[in-house]
């Protein structure tokens, strides 16, 4: 084989790497709270704005910051791609435009709420199938879920504060996940609640005397921690 004929080795490596960014799957970092307003989305915000500033490539699929000052101000900056309006019953529902994110196909995607039902029309019925998609076409995804949406704590949830648990997560799409959680203490949760930091005064007052009560969140933070020693367990 003479010099003409032989390959050309840096354009061997780059077609070897080029492949390889293309069969490589996204990884998964699940941001896990024991329950809403623990500050799982400001979290998830604040580990996006580092990679930002890291340099990397980081959209905003889907974020709900429920009108909080401080988590708005976070996602500013963020670049953020608008939301699909889908109708329902004469009700205009906006979801995460998952074609225009692999469209993008951002090194980041954010995309909040893990166990959200998804509009009907929309490819898919969860949005874990849409993080799913996301990861299998090479898509790093940073988002976010409360224990009880985890498949097998919700009956144990259910039991221990009477609420019932209708959109959940199999455990195998966190099986091979990074997960954060974000831990606060039961009484500084109470007080963001009171507050109204959680929810508008008038559903803080009704949560306060149900799913938000001092036994249920103590309960709940147990269960928080289990996932995360199970995950620890597993790796080691």
């Amino acid at each position: 084989m003479n010099d003409a004929e032989r390959p050309n080795p840096d354009a061997l490596l780059a077609a070897i790497q080029s492949e390889a960014t293309r069969i490589r799957r996204g990884r998964l970092k699940v941001f896990l709270g024991m329950c809403p307003g623990v500050g799982k989305t400001y979290a998830m915000l604040e580990a996006a704005q580092r990679e930002l500033k890291a340099g990397r490539d980081v959209v905003v699929g889907y974020v709900e910051t429920h009108g909080r000052k401080e988590t708005d101000a976070l996602a500013a900056g963020l670049p953020l791609l608008p939301r699909r309006q889908v109708e329902h019953r004469g009700i205009a529902l906006a979801e995460m435009d998952l074609d225009a994110v692999l469209t993008r196909r951002p090194q980041l995607g954010l995309v909040d709420e893990l166990a959200h039902t998804n509009a009907p029309g929309s490819r898919h019925p969860k949005r874990w199938q849409d993080v799913q998609e996301l990861l299998d076409a090479g898509i790093d995804v940073f988002t976010t879920v409360n224990v009880q949406h985890i498949e097998s704590r919700a009956d144990t949830v259910r039991q221990v504060t009477g609420t019932e648990i209708r959109e959940t997560v199999p455990d195998s799409v966190l099986d091979t996940a990074e997960i954060e959680l974000i831990d606060l203490p039961t009484d500084e949760l109470l007080q963001r609640l009171e507050q109204g930091k959680v929810y508008l005064p008038e559903r803080a007052a009704a949560a306060a005397k149900s799913f938000f009560r001092e036994g249920n969140l103590t309960a709940l933070r147990e269960l928080a921690l289990r996932p995360v020693a199970d995950h620890v367990g597993e790796e080691t």
